[in-house]
């Protein structure tokens, strides 16, 4: 069995199994259950050159369930806590703490207990996508930028804070829900634009980080507590993105913009799962930015051209979301909509109202757009400078090869 296999099999089975343990044996002892799924893959990744299981998820499930013994006994508890898998009722038990649906019960248990606001904001990432999908420190350290020792110290200060607030290992209920739902869907929310438009240096879309963030969410729709106008709209946003992910780039691994992109390579049965999820979100008086984001998404995927957008409406729905949620990002997005409708003095308002410092590394995104609108005023060497700009505060190699792309064509028109 190949190492990309177990690989596999690590990321989508440890993040149940640490769920399940930690059900049993609760959070205060989730280090010693990490390393304990940690060891049971190892012997797996031993066990499994040779001689490889006809079904390795059932043979994950059952070392995990043999595990619980393990665990108790590293945890020195009283020989008479200890389960006796030979008694009957224990192994059912046990055996009932695997079903399906009692997995699903304790991944979303793990997700609330992720995203709780006793953990620091910069930690809530790293710590789920550590506990909940299995993800290592260094694959957490390549996705969120940043390096292994503060990835390790983010996960040390999550259990910390855990331990010290007692955190209870169960999704919250009654007025508390609401609150600690919006923060798990932030978090969701962040995974899944980390993976939509990476910072890495090499790489611009990691479909892994788009591919989980999408399983989270659907299992916030598969509990009927958490199934709310808000999740599904996020998870339509989610469908509606990354049914562009083939079209982001062609086969020369260059960027492309919404403008060349090739519709036909757009997902269409990923769409029609993102209406469905609309449908549903919008059956209610008030609306998050979750629903305008997906709402302008939507726009986009109902056109067959570049050329038909209607940005009038895609504009309106940035007004919904900037009143909503007022952020830099929204009015910089305005301002690109403002271009396309040639209506270049609302697009220098908006430009005038922004600092380049405020977008810190997505800097470039500023000047880009800055150089986009001297382009349509025919402001060429004005243009230039800022594609220079841009190029200076660029990280992402596909996104600097477009931009200077983008700085050839304008020098072909000056000429």
């Amino acid at each position: 069995m190949g190492s990309k296999l177990i690989d596999h099999l690590f990321r989508h089975h440890s993040g149940k199994m640490v769920s399940v343990l930690t059900r049993i044996f609760g959070l205060k002892h989730l280090e010693s259950i990490e390393d304990a799924v940690q060891d049971t893959f190892i012997k797996a990744s031993l066990a499994w050159r040779n001689n490889p299981p006809e079904n390795p998820e059932a043979w994950l499930t059952q070392a995990a369930k043999n595990r619980v013994l393990d665990i108790f006994r590293s945890l020195k508890t009283h020989q008479k806590h200890i389960l006796d898998f030979n008694l009957g009722t224990d192994t059912i038990a046990v055996n009932d703490l695997f079903l399906d649906t009692e997995i699903a019960d304790a991944q979303l248990r793990m997700i609330f207990s992720a995203c709780h606001p006793k953990l620091d904001p910069r930690d809530r990432i790293s710590f789920a996508l550590k506990t909940v999908s299995g993800f290592s420190i260094k694959e957490i350290s390549s996705a969120l930028l940043t390096k292994e020792d503060t990835i390790k110290k983010r996960l040390a200060r999550a259990k910390k804070a855990i331990l010290a607030s007692d955190l209870k290992f169960q999704i919250p209920q009654g007025k508390a829900l609401p609150e600690r739902l919006e923060s798990v869907m932030e978090v969701l929310y962040l995974i899944f634009n980390e993976g939509f438009h990476s910072n890495k240096k090499e790489i611009l879309i990691r479909e892994e980080l788009c591919g989980e963030a999408l399983r989270l969410c659907q299992m916030l729709l598969k509990n009927k507590h958490t199934r709310t106008p808000e999740s599904y709209a996020l998870c339509a946003l989610m469908c509606f993105h990354s049914a562009r992910l083939d079209a982001k780039t062609n086969l020369e691994n260059e960027l492309l913009s919404l403008k060349m992109q090739d519709r036909s390579l757009w997902y269409f049965p990923l769409i029609e799962v993102g209406n469905a999820m609309m449908h549903k979100a919008v059956q209610c008086k008030t609306f998050s930015c979750y629903h305008y984001e997906a709402a302008i998404a939507a726009e986009h995927l109902k056109v067959a051209r570049f050329e038909d957008t209607n940005w009038d409406k895609i504009h309106y729905w940035y007004q919904c979301l900037h009143t909503l949620q007022p952020m830099d990002i929204h009015v910089l997005s305005m301002a690109v909509i403002c271009i396309q409708k040639e209506d270049f003095k609302l697009t220098k308002l908006y430009l005038d109202s922004l600092n380049s410092h405020d977008f810190e590394q997505r800097s470039y995104l500023f000047y880009g757009t800055v150089a986009e609108y001297f382009i349509a005023t025919n402001d060429f060497r004005k243009a230039i400078n800022q594609i220079d700009l841009a190029l200076n505060a660029v990280n992402n190699d596909l996104e600097r090869h477009y931009l200077e792309s983008k700085k050839k064509d304008i020098l072909d028109k000056m000429k």
